[in-house]
């Protein structure tokens, strides 16, 4: 491969760094946001061996990474994908909420590690932010 092979081959590295590491610290927010947003501690049940928390928040993250790649994907500019995700961020938390009106005891379910709960709460958190993902263009 020639050198001038390489460089364009290499073009797009800063940006594709630029966008990864941006994402990436992105997630790592929403992930220890929502964490503390959740009356119990997703980290720590998870620890313990807490299947309902881990599905609980496995959902949530891929509820917010999903939407996240769209927004890098339909984004002009880096600005406009931290709003895009920023946006994510909210409609998750909205989702919880939601959740916990339809499941009121949901908050100790999670701790008690009943499983359907955990799950549930994980699949709507993915179904929405597939639906988010969607509506970002």
């Amino acid at each position: 491969m020639a050198f001038t092979d390489m460089s364009i081959s290499l073009s797009g590295l800063l940006g594709f760094l630029t966008y990864f590491v941006t994402a990436m610290v992105l997630l790592y927010v929403f992930a220890r946001i929502y964490d503390k947003f959740t009356p119990y501690r997703e980290f720590d049940l998870i620890s313990e061996g807490n299947t309902a928390a881990a599905c609980s928040f496995c959902g949530a993250l891929l509820g917010f990474a999903i939407p996240l790649a769209s927004a890098i994907i339909h984004s002009a500019a880096l600005l406009d994908m931290i709003i895009w995700a920023i946006i994510t961020f909210v409609v998750q938390l909205l989702t919880f909420i939601a959740v916990r009106k339809i499941f009121p005891t949901i908050v100790a379910d999670i701790p008690a590690n009943q499983v359907s709960k955990g799950i549930f709460l994980g699949f709507t958190s993915l179904i929405v932010g597939i639906l988010n993902a969607a509506c970002i263009s």
